[in-house]
């Protein structure tokens, strides 16, 4: 029920040409791509060298609610695809919406496909992030299967119009290397911080909690909101 994975390195660059690797379960043989030009361009850097302080937190419902979960969810894992199209709505409709709690979701970087998916779901800013990570998500299948790397980002961009983003907006957000560079950092910062290990995985309350059906979260959820 849920993806385990290794750290992630950071993202490398070939001395020439801007093509770069980015280590994962993907990166087979360390082939080189250039589908992101600006992604190419993100220097090597220490996770601790790179100010993450720019990176926006996600986040849905009542901030200032006694019951606060935070999501972590890579956009290439089916499981957080799942979770996202069924227990996420029941939670949204019964928590969220109704400001009962606060939510928050950070991305997890398995791949650099996730990376991508995540740069283009920011790109709308924090108005417009979760219904393209809906829309992510619901395509799924279809986008992690288009074949080369640069089909993979062809069929993502058109995620991000079909959501509104105009084309120069878009391709400036997949251009930015430095955003691609913070991002990963970013991840690392919060792996480390709340130890995740696999997704989907929450943390309710200051709790790591695995994946697991909606009727267990919502117990944890209402215990918590009567306490």
């Amino acid at each position: 029920m849920k993806r385990t994975f290794p750290i992630l390195a950071a993202l490398a660059v070939a001395a020439a040409g801007g093509w770069y690797v980015f280590s994962g379960p993907d990166a087979v043989n360390n082939t080189q791509i250039n589908p992101l030009a600006g992604a190419a361009n993100a220097q090597t850097t220490e996770a601790a060298d790179v100010d993450t302080s720019t990176i926006q937190d996600m986040k849905q419902g009542n901030a200032e609610s006694a019951v606060q979960i935070v999501e972590y969810a890579s956009f290439t894992c089916p499981h957080c695809a799942a979770f996202d199209q069924g227990p996420y709505k029941q939670l949204k409709a019964d928590y969220i919406d109704t400001d009962k709690i606060g939510f928050t979701y950070r991305e997890v970087y398995f791949d650099r496909y996730g990376l991508w998916a995540s740069m283009v779901a920011r790109c709308g800013g924090e108005e417009k992030f979760f219904g393209i990570s809906d829309l992510i998500y619901k395509g799924q299948s279809e986008w992690v299967r288009a074949g080369e790397p640069a089909a993979i980002v062809d069929e993502l961009r058109k995620i991000g119009r079909l959501a509104g983003i105009d084309g120069d907006t878009l391709e400036a957000c997949l251009q930015d290397g430095a955003k691609a560079q913070t991002l990963v950092a970013w991840w690392e910062e919060n792996q480390k911080a709340d130890d995740i290990t696999s997704t989907p995985s929450f943390i309710i309350n200051g709790t790591k909690y695995s994946n697991m059906p909606y009727a267990e979260m919502k117990e944890i959820i209402d215990a918590a909101l009567e306490n």
